[in-house]
Parts: structure tokens; sequence; C-alpha cells
């Protein structure tokens, strides 16, 4: 059984603050900022050139690659690695043949990162981009449907998307795995989805400019390479007229970074020593504990299932926020639904929660 101190130790910034905002960014592992400098080191003293250096950034990258499929629950092949959520999204919806006619439904609780790139497909002429609520998406699915997009877990509200009925619909599904992956477990295989984009730099622990895309094998071919480049080459001796690379990773984003990618591996390994079963265990359970008792002390606690997520109303959601802050709890605010935001993690204690509920009551 992990030992949840000992765990919570491993990150630093939890000794002078309530880090409850991995929603956003989650607090970096000491060992992964350690990971980071001794490969600093490696590149600044041995330089970047060499064939040890370009072996040592594909085997990085290699790994990486197997430590996201661990999480999501796929093959290796079926991963690419992006910069974030967003850049997997944007990899779809610009890889996908949509023409006059088509459609796209998403739901009223999504990201901007998911909506930025819906519009700029719904300033083209003829593509529509339906925007319904966050529990009716697969009632809105039509014949000119041509996919899904929404988050798996709402980053508004915590509530889980219905993937059961979004696969029955028949049609490709789309997940924004932000508030998914690295929070609550992830099988992409039993969720159905077509793809499934990922942020390393969140509930991963690992560094900005991280995450990663599952495309399912027979969605790989119906997608154009949108950023074809040295990785995306089934043969780089041939650029000009080779075909894309074999697997998923002809979808990857730019030039493997190794200090990137070293700091993402030690983070992934400092959840999986952990064990993924009790990180997520322990955080859902905290989070629905925290929901009850704000809920309790009078707080109108949004809808949510079972994630890591705790919203709550707050006439100025931004002054709350910045009262909480003053008082050491690092929370966010989503000011276009007037709620205060809190992410829990395994890293988190029973004893800030309390006081937080406290504090939020006041």
């Amino acid at each position: 059984m992990t030992n949840a101190a000992a765990f919570r130790a491993q990150f630093p910034v939890l000794d002078d603050a309530s880090y409850l905002n991995a929603g956003t960014e989650g607090p970096l592992p000491r060992q992964a900022a350690e990971a980071m400098r001794e490969r600093i080191d490696l590149e600044l003293n041995g330089g970047r050139c060499g064939k040890a250096y370009m072996t040592s950034v594909f085997e990085l990258a290699a790994e990486l690659r197997a430590g996201y499929a661990r999480v999501l629950g796929c093959d290796p092949v079926d991963v690419a690695l992006t910069g974030s959520t967003t850049d997997g999204i944007n990899t779809v919806l610009a890889g996908l043949d949509l023409r006059h006619g088509d459609e796209i439904v998403t739901s009223d609780e999504e990201h901007p990162g998911l909506l930025a790139p819906l519009g700029r497909l719904k300033r083209q002429p003829g593509i529509d981009v339906r925007v319904v609520p966050f529990a009716e998406i697969a009632n809105a699915v039509t014949s000119s449907t041509r996919l899904v997009a929404c988050s798996h877990v709402s980053w508004v509200s915590g509530r889980v998307v219905d993937t059961a009925a979004l696969t029955a619909t028949g049609v490709p599904v789309l997940l924004d795995g932000a508030q998914g992956v690295g929070a609550v477990a992830v099988d992409v295989h039993a969720l159905g989805c077509a793809f499934y984009a990922g942020s390393g730099q969140k509930w991963l622990c690992g560094p900005e400019g991280s995450g990663c895309l599952f495309v399912r094998r027979d969605q790989l071919d119906r997608l154009t390479v949108p950023w074809p480049g040295y990785s995306s080459l089934a043969d780089s001796k041939q650029a000009l007229d080779s075909p894309p690379a074999e697997n998923a990773a002809r979808l990857d984003h730019g030039f493997p970074s190794g200090m990137r990618n070293a700091c993402a591996l030690a983070s992934l390994g400092v959840l999986e020593a952990a064990g993924w079963e009790w990180v997520h265990d322990r955080a859902a359970e905290l989070a629905a504990g925290l929901a009850e008792r704000l809920a309790q002390h009078g707080l109108e606690v949004g809808p949510r299932g079972r994630s890591t997520l705790v919203s709550w109303k707050a006439q100025d959601a931004d002054a709350e926020v910045m009262r909480l802050a003053e008082a050491g709890f690092v929370v966010r605010s989503i000011p276009s639904h007037s709620l205060v935001r809190v992410s829990v993690g395994a890293w988190s204690s029973e004893d800030e929660l309390a006081e937080l509920v406290t504090l939020a009551a006041a």
C-alpha cells in the first residue's frame, strides 16, 4: 500500500502551498526536475550531435511513447507525441477530410482548446459545428455527423461523458482527455473512441509542451499528416517521395525533445511507482468527500462524476480565488460559469481539504 505522506513529499510545491490546480498544471515531482537537470547537463557538456546523442533522443521518445501507451491502455504504435491536448485535437481536425454538408457535434462544457479548432472548421463553408448539452451529446447525432468531439471529463464540472452512448451512435469520437488521462483510469479501447488527446503537464505532472494522441488503427489512414516533417516519413532519405511512417508516430509534433521527454518520463515513473489504481482511487475518493462536505456547508456544488474536479458557484469567482490564494490555496475560477474549481490529486491531504471547506464556507 502506497504511503500517502511519502508520496506527497515528492512534490516540493506542497511544502508551502495547498496546490489544488492540477487541472491547469500539475505539481512537478522532484524526480522530474532532477531528470531534466541531468539532461541539460548532458546536452550542455556533451553537445547535441553525434550518434550517441541522436540515439539517446530517439530512445527517450520511444520510452515516453510506451509510457503514455501504458496510461492510455493501448500499444505504443498507436500513440503520437504532441505538445498538448490541443495539439492532438488540431492534428485530428486538420487531418480529417471534412466536406460541405458534414457536421461535428460537441458540448456546452468544452474548453477553448477544443472550441478554437472547432471554430476554425465552423468558419469553413458548409461545415456545421453543433453545440448541445453535455448530457445530450449522443442524442444529437444525425446522419450528417462525421465526428463527435467532446471532453472525456468536463473541465467545468468534473462530469464524465457517457462514452457507451457515444460509441453506440457509430460515429467516430474524439475525446479531449485533458482532465482524463492521469486523473481517472483510461482504457481507450474500452471507451470505444477513435481518437484520444491528452496533456502531459496536467495530471501526468510532466513539463509544459508535452502531450499524447491515441489514434485507433482503423482511423490512422483517414488522417492526412497536417505537420509533415522528418519524423512523419517512412524513408527520410527519399523525403520528397516517401509515404508516411507506418504508425501513429507519423503524427508526432516536431523533433523529439530530450529535456522534455526525460522530465515527462520521470514524472510518469513517480506516478507508476505509486500505482495507478491507488493514484486514481485516492484522488477520486478525496474529491468526492470534498464535494460532499462543501454541499453540507451550503455551497452549490456542480454536478460531477467519479473524477478529480470539484466546482461550486460563487458570486465573484475571481475574487473568491484570490481570497483562497491569500490563505495558501491554489485553485482557479471558471468565470464563464461563475465557478470556483478545485483539482484534487492523490498528493492532496485530508487536512488541507478540511481546511479548504471551512474557509470556502466562511
